[in-house]
């Protein structure tokens, strides 16, 4: 790998530099034929990981339990479920990721637990310390505390026969939330996370973080909202309070990465985060740029097909309207500090067919890898984007395992707002988390080379030809474009810690924004379209200009005044 540039003037921190792959683990790799990826099927792909040059690996879930949300509902926070493997395992992973000099980032759950956990059975059956560890409220069982809506669908509350009173989940009935104004559930909690960071590991994903702290009283939320009373639980009174708590006593003393979740959240509220000193929190997961691309809470929908396939519709950039995309995206790199870069992940679509197109596969992908390896912020690639994985097709709710897409299904079912299935198709499979959550597409083997049995979620039809055994070795392939892509931010410190500026703000095609540092100026240029684009005078000098990336042959060595590609990428230095 060629040296990294110096320069003295940044601000240098390992976890700015680092690019991330995002792992879900169930879905990655199978080594024992039951169908469900574990953590042994990760150590026989940590060579692929290596020689794609990623420094971070960030470990979706792995804790044990019952799996009600795949395992974002953890039963014990010191345990491995026995789905993925042991604990030997888990430390075998751990080493051998550090022996190539790929650290280890946990997802970690702040918000809820699972019902099954100790900490929620004793509180259940309200034992001495225990009782307030969650929200609990009395009540008759047909009445529930207020008008709050869970975000998997449904009312947030369910009635407890045992304890003889409803408890607060956000999401599913089986991950109830926890109550962190209780100061024992803080100090259990600060536990976890130094348990794991004295296990080795370098950092967290931390999950919900802005449900944690709710109203004092828990009122009725406004009924025009959706999903209803988030205003009451998201970003509540004490949260800064909290966070500021575990960066106090547990994060500051280790050189550890953190990066939080938080739906619901406006740019302005994540740099309140992101830019103050005592929180420990060094980015924020935001998406506003992901509701451009038709990510959203809200699932309003006219004629059941709503949303994008990523096949051009209604719109030549992608399915997307570019010019509101780079606004949001460009506010973001002006107002935070440091910016978590990212447009795909284990709770969002496949990003070729939400902001490129299936068309035009290759060179989208190719071209949606130069945004994320070329921006201010850390890069976080989820697992399959590196190879173009694209969405499935779900033909009925049986298909469907991800519970926040049946949950939803079902409660408009039930409230008759739809007579079938048929009827909210379009907005399930331009929405549902499971495009993200097919198996990884390794080879033309069957069910995708991911397992030697019957997967827990069908591959994509499309894996015979979309895989790594058949990009490995192509020059021009998905794969080999992220290779390059990777060792040309590893070189180039203007790509990690440069300025930002955005040109041509108003194009409906071009996405083009200079990155310039003390000594460096790069210019990216993209044609975020499925038409040729003709590049705008972009206001800069670019007659000797050196081209350093394209994901097409004949790419303008002058791109001011040239035409690019449908989805053509260029990268220049000034």
């Amino acid at each position: 790998m060629t040296p990294r540039t110096a320069d003295a003037a940044f601000d240098r921190q390992w976890w700015k530099e680092a690019i991330v792959y995002q792992i879900y683990p169930r879905s990655f790799n199978d080594s024992d034929g039951d169908g469900i990826g574990d953590l042994r099927g990760i150590v026989e792909k940590v060579d692929y990981l290596d020689d794609l040059g990623v420094d971070v690996v960030w470990l979706c879930p792995v804790y044990d339990s019952p799996m009600a949300d795949n395992g974002y509902d953890i039963r014990d926070f010191r345990s491995i479920a026995d789905t993925y493997g042991s604990v030997d395992d888990w430390e075998r992973l751990r080493d051998v990721l550090h022996e190539r000099g790929i650290r280890l980032v946990m997802d970690l759950v702040l918000n809820h637990t699972s019902d099954e956990h100790e900490w929620f059975r004793r509180s259940r059956r309200e034992e001495d310390g225990y009782a307030d560890y969650y929200h609990w409220r009395e009540g008759e069982p047909d009445e529930p505390p207020n008008n709050w809506e869970s975000i998997f669908g449904g009312p947030a509350w369910s009635y407890d026969e045992a304890r003889g009173e409803w408890y607060l989940h956000l999401f599913d009935e089986k991950q109830p939330d926890l109550n962190w104004r209780t100061p024992a559930v803080r100090e259990e909690m600060k536990a976890v996370v130094e348990w794991w960071l004295e296990r080795g590991i370098d950092g967290f994903r931390m999950d919900a973080v802005s449900h944690m702290s709710k109203t004092d009283g828990l009122p009725d939320g406004d009924p025009s909202n959706s999903p209803v009373g988030a205003e009451h639980y998201s970003h509540g009174p004490r949260l800064e309070s909290y966070l500021a708590e575990l960066n106090a006593d547990v994060l500051s003393a280790y050189d550890a990465m953190t990066v939080a979740e938080m739906g619901m959240t406006t740019v302005d509220q994540a740099a309140d985060y992101v830019n103050a000193a005592d929180n420990g929190i060094h980015m924020v997961f935001q998406f506003d740029h992901l509701d451009v691309g038709g990510h959203t809470e809200d699932w309003e929908f006219d004629d059941g097909t709503d949303g994008s396939d990523g096949d051009d519709a209604g719109s030549d950039a992608g399915g997307i309207d570019l010019p509101e995309f780079k606004r949001v995206v460009t506010e973001k790199q002006r107002e935070l500090d440091w910016d978590a870069i990212f447009l795909g992940n284990h709770d969002v679509p496949r990003i070729v067919s939400q902001f490129g197109t299936n068309s035009y596969r290759e060179r989208s992908a190719t071209l949606l890898g130069t945004f994320l390896l070329t921006m201010r912020g850390t890069p976080y690639i989820y697992q399959g984007e590196e190879i173009g994985m694209t969405n499935t097709e779900f033909e009925s709710l049986d298909a469907l395992d991800d519970p926040k897409t049946v949950g939803r299904v079902e409660a408009l079912l039930e409230d008759g707002v739809v007579d079938s299935f048929e009827e909210v198709a379009g907005v399930v499979n331009a929405r549902s988390r499971d495009h993200a959550r097919t198996p990884m597409q390794w080879s033309d083997d069957p069910h995708a080379g991911f397992t030697g049995g019957e997967p827990w979620l069908p591959a994509n039809e499309n894996y015979p030809a979309v895989n790594v055994g058949v990009q490995r070795s192509g020059e021009e392939s998905v794969l080999a474009g992220y290779r390059r892509l990777i060792d040309l931010r590893q070189r180039f410190d203007v790509l990690v810690y440069g300025d930002y500026e955005l040109l041509a703000p108003d194009h409906e095609q071009v996405y083009a924004y200079v990155r310039t540092g003390n000594a460096e100026t790069v210019l990216v240029v993209l044609n975020w379209s499925a038409s040729p684009a003709h590049v705008p005078d972009l206001d800069v000098a670019t007659d000797d200009a050196d081209l350093l990336f394209a994901n097409a042959a004949d790419a303008p060595a002058d791109p001011s005044g040239a035409t690019l590609q449908p989805y053509g990428a260029t990268v220049y230095l000034l």
